[in-house]
């Protein structure tokens, strides 16, 4: 096997020639191995690729394999990310374009993504369903610039979550040409979502103008 500095680029071989299997076989061992051989070329078979090579590079299995996707596809947006003047963006449209370019990234293998869902919404994956949204609306928004460690952090991740999640699932319904209905969708789902900070900045402004216990109440908290 390759020295343990190229192991990503041994997964990311083996994830990409393992995500047409997951089309038909799902995200399975079945796929994976058959993944793990492929990617190994004429040569593979003499060189140890098959399921001795998946095990050394997913050694959890197929649960490392849905880890690996997601960590390939943030990289494929961070890379599309640096050739974009993201300076000259609003940030709901830095945000927009990350959404944009990480399903773009996986759009050669729309239907291996339908079954990761399904694979996903079992419930023993649940905590793993949960994990990699959060962890895609992170990677999102650190790639727009977003360096809040405070209660904001979570407020933007908790908001951007469910707009990934449902973005995704138009898009995988989508037949509009260049999937110019789920960019639209996208674009609204987060006009929707940065009304609220606006909202509830404009309630702390007023709570702060108010005479007596609220006013002092509010300004003792901010």
């Amino acid at each position: 096997m390759n020295k343990p500095d190229d192991l990503t680029a041994v997964r990311d071989r083996i994830l990409l020639a393992a995500l047409p299997h997951t089309a038909f076989d799902g995200w399975s061992r079945t796929a994976l191995e058959a993944g793990a051989k492929d990617a190994g070329g004429d040569a593979g078979k003499a060189e140890g690729w098959g399921a001795e090579m998946a095990m050394r590079a997913f050694p959890n299995g197929v649960p490392d394999l849905v880890d690996h996707l997601a960590n390939w596809a943030d990289r494929r947006m961070l890379e599309d990310l640096a050739e974009l003047d993201l300076e000259s963006m609003r940030i709901r449209d830095r945000i927009a374009t990350g959404v944009r370019l990480r399903l773009q990234a996986l759009s050669p293998y729309r239907e291996g993504i339908r079954r990761l869902l399904s694979h996903l919404a079992l419930p023993q994956n649940a905590p793993q369903a949960a994990r990699l949204t959060w962890a895609a609306a992170d990677a999102i928004w650190y790639a727009a610039g977003d360096t809040s460690s405070d209660f904001n952090y979570y407020t933007k991740r908790g908001l951007l979550a469910p707009v990934y999640s449902t973005t995704l699932l138009y898009w995988l319904a989508d037949e509009s040409e260049g999937f110019a209905g789920t960019w639209s969708y996208l674009d609204r789902r987060i006009a929707d979502v940065l009304k609220i900070p606006a909202a509830s900045s404009r309630i702390k402004k007023a709570l702060a103008s108010l005479p007596g216990p609220f006013g002092a109440f509010r300004r003792a908290r901010g």
